[in-house]
């Protein structure tokens, strides 16, 4: 952990004014997360509801906390409970109207993004670009959520091209239905200055930063 800081130092030397870095805190210990509090990030992304209900009351209150991870919807109750700052991977039609729902009764608004495939891998999951074009005629039919931006992961390759037609994909999708104001996250350790070539607002680094995860975390 004790490069956790150099490594925030490089990283943030590669990313330019306006980029968001979130880092991705999943299965590494408080005490890391705690370090790279303390060098000042305050933008933290997990991918588990239970090791999110673990890790929250043991460190600052002003966490942003980013849930990046896939959700299951009988998880979603407990997942708002946490008061999310964001939820990136919002992939389906039912998932968004259970994070309504679940909200309302909560009495709350849920930022949220919706996670485009534009992978060539049939195990990411995601809305199709034709989705969400006609979804966001029907944003109105979910006044407890709020949407804002698209969340995007790359096919999982060495070949370049392929990974910046993903970014590419991703980000022209995003500039032809929302405004500056608004988040593009994609990007990870190993692509992440592509993904701010190719337009990203809002990258999500962990194992450059945190080293290899610790899988024995509970979760």
């Amino acid at each position: 952990m004790d490069s956790i800081s150099e490594h925030l130092r490089n990283v943030h030397s590669h990313i330019p004014a306006g980029v968001t870095l979130v880092c991705v805190s999943k299965f590494h210990p408080v005490e890391a997360i705690n370090q790279a509090y303390e060098a000042g990030e305050r933008h933290f992304g997990e991918s588990r509801v239970q090791e999110l209900q673990t890790k929250v009351p043991q460190l600052p209150e002003d966490i942003r906390w980013h849930f990046i991870g896939h959700l299951q919807t009988n998880k979603v109750r407990d997942l708002l409970r946490l008061h999310p700052y964001l939820i990136h991977s919002v992939d389906s039609i039912h998932l968004l109207q259970t994070i309504n729902d679940e909200a309302a009764r909560l009495g709350i608004v849920q930022d949220i993004l919706l996670e485009v495939h534009v992978a060539k891998e049939e195990t990411k999951t995601g809305f199709t670009s034709d989705e969400i074009v006609c979804l966001q005629n029907r944003f109105s039919e979910y006044p407890n959520v709020c949407v804002r931006g698209l969340m995007a992961m790359a096919t999982n390759t060495e070949d370049e091209h392929e990974i910046r037609r993903c970014f590419t994909d991703a980000e022209r999708l995003y500039s032809n239905i929302f405004n500056a104001n608004n988040i593009l996250s994609m990007g990870m350790s190993d692509d992440y200055q592509l993904a701010i070539e190719c337009g990203s607002t809002m990258v999500r680094i962990g194992s450059y930063i945190f080293g290899e995860r610790e899988y024995n975390i509970k979760k």
